[in-house]
């Protein structure tokens, strides 16, 4: 079986609402042990909700859920930055992680990159989480440290990465 990405649309509510419920799923997974209480919950109502979901459609991110044997077992976000495609979101369920999903759904993305004149992906990482060596294995270097505000007292603590196409 092959990967599959389906692209999510602007309007379909139904569609956004499972993705908004699959992200706040892996999300709470992914963060509550590495963020302080009461981020996590701000950041998904922030970024994951179906509202916000849908106004970062209409701005011109692109949504993908990542399908396997007919399920949705994660899904992507990206969009153009100056010279690189920016992955805002990479994350799979923890029952599909250590699959070798990884390097398809790169593979994806620098595709995609390509064919908008792009030559890189970059990407920000928890500096806590445990991905940064799995982004470095497949290829990405780090680049830099970052600290950004997101409000109500809260900080995103990052490091960012850059694979070159």
């Amino acid at each position: 079986m092959e990967l599959q990405f389906e692209e999510l649309r602007a309007g379909n509510a139904k569609r956004i609402g499972e993705m908004a419920a699959l992200a706040k799923l892996i999300w709470k997974e992914y963060y509550d042990p590495l963020l302080v209480d009461g981020q996590n919950d701000y950041m998904i109502a922030l970024f994951l909700s179906p509202e916000a979901i849908g106004e970062q459609l209409e701005e011109g991110k692109r949504w993908f859920f990542v399908r396997y044997g007919g399920e949705d077992i994660g899904f992507i976000c990206f969009y153009p930055i100056e010279s690189a495609m920016y992955l805002s979101k990479f994350y799979l369920r923890a029952d599909m992680r250590g699959r070798g999903f990884g390097r398809g759904i790169i593979n994806f993305v620098a595709d995609e990159a390509k064919q908008c004149g792009m030559n890189a992906i970059e990407l920000n990482v928890n500096k806590y989480n445990a991905t940064t060596a799995i982004y470095e294995k497949l290829g990405f270097v780090r680049i830099c440290s970052e600290k950004n505000d997101i409000g109500h007292g809260y900080y995103m603590d990052d490091y960012v990465y850059r694979l070159q196409l």
